[in-house]
């Protein structure tokens, strides 16, 4: 598998090369053949190169089956939101579960299936004199394509999704996305809930959720709040999924504050490694990742964030060491 990897900007070239120590790891301990290219994208390759995706960052990018990306500062949207509308990487898979021994607000387990190239994301914003105005684009297509993978998950989990709008408001697009979404998910167990109240019921009572379905603009909202429930936002890692390609980024920026100290948390990322084994058809060498994390966790490798003293390189070191001594058969 061709893999292109995107160190990124602020704390991203510290979490990705603690992630790939332990890509690197899993891919020998289960023979899985990588070719991995680094690419050069992002803030620095925006004052290097003048854009922040370079055109050799784009060849790069187009003959890779997957990419792992690190979080990107400033030209966030020229480097993020731009490799998934090329590539139509309409689904952002997003799980929010609590890990062995940190503290979380309440207990949580659940998966969020973001619409990943619609809503007012597409960009299509307009100033005419005193009036901004941007528009927000749902279609049966992109709706209903993400409302199967939303199924997908629920039919490996509970069997339920809760579908996520503010349709009392938007009475026409969010009434849309939640019809044509409903017609996807007949046999499951589905609720209807506005976002304001999922944003509150996520901290009240977050045990309620399984697989939440929802646009591109609420879910980027409420992921970061599912994951801060559970614990830490260096904790939370995401998939985005096309039909022929996929990439994996965690879900937090680039934190230029405590960019080089050290004490930036690679979890996220290396567990969105993880999805990309799973989505690769390697169960094994994802179930192995996982698991060495909350080893990690469980005999107290953690970064400051989450309470312990390790250095993000120590953690990427440790969590790749049990990756190598993980039972094959797993």
């Amino acid at each position: 598998m061709k893999l292109a990897v995107i160190p990124g900007d602020g704390i991203g070239p510290e979490v990705v090369s603690a992630t790939l120590k332990v890509i690197e790891a899993a891919a020998r301990r289960f023979s899985i053949p990588l070719d991995i290219k680094v690419v050069e994208a992002g803030d620095v390759a925006a004052r290097k190169y003048g854009k922040p995706m370079p055109d050799e960052a784009w060849k790069i990018v187009d003959s890779a089956d997957a990419v792992l990306k690190g979080p990107v500062g400033e030209t966030a949207y020229d480097v993020t939101s731009a490799i998934r509308m090329k590539y139509v990487l309409y689904a952002n898979i997003r799980p929010a579960k609590n890990l062995p021994g940190v503290p979380a607000v309440k207990p949580i387990d659940c998966v969020f299936v973001r619409e990943n190239v619609e809503d007012v994301y597409v960009g299509a914003e307009y100033r005419v004199g005193d009036v901004a105005i941007a528009l927000k684009v749902i279609t049966r297509e992109g709706t209903a394509r993400v409302a199967r993978v939303a199924r997908r998950y629920a039919e490996m989990r509970r069997r339920k999704v809760t579908i996520v709008t503010k349709s009392n408001v938007l009475r026409v697009v969010d009434a849309f996305f939640r019809d044509v979404a409903r017609g996807e998910l007949d046999g499951l167990q589905v609720e209807e809930m506005y976002v304001d109240a999922a944003a509150m019921e996520l901290v009240r009572n977050p045990s309620r959720f399984d697989v939440v379905l929802t646009t591109n603009q609420y879910g980027d909202i409420l992921t970061d709040l599912a994951a801060q429930v559970a614990g830490s936002l260096g904790l939370a890692p995401s998939a985005n999924i096309g039909d022929k390609k996929a990439m994996f980024e965690p879900i937090h920026g680039a934190a230029f504050d405590i960019a080089g100290k050290g004490i930036a948390n690679p979890i996220a990322t290396i567990l969105s490694a993880a999805m990309m084994f799973e989505w690769m058809g390697r169960q094994d060498a994802a179930n192995a990742v996982r698991g060495a994390v909350e080893e990690a966790l469980r005999r107290g490798v953690a970064t400051p964030d989450i309470g312990g003293r390790a250095t993000t390189e120590e953690v990427g070191r440790q969590i790749a060491a049990i990756v190598e001594s993980w039972p094959t058969t797993s």
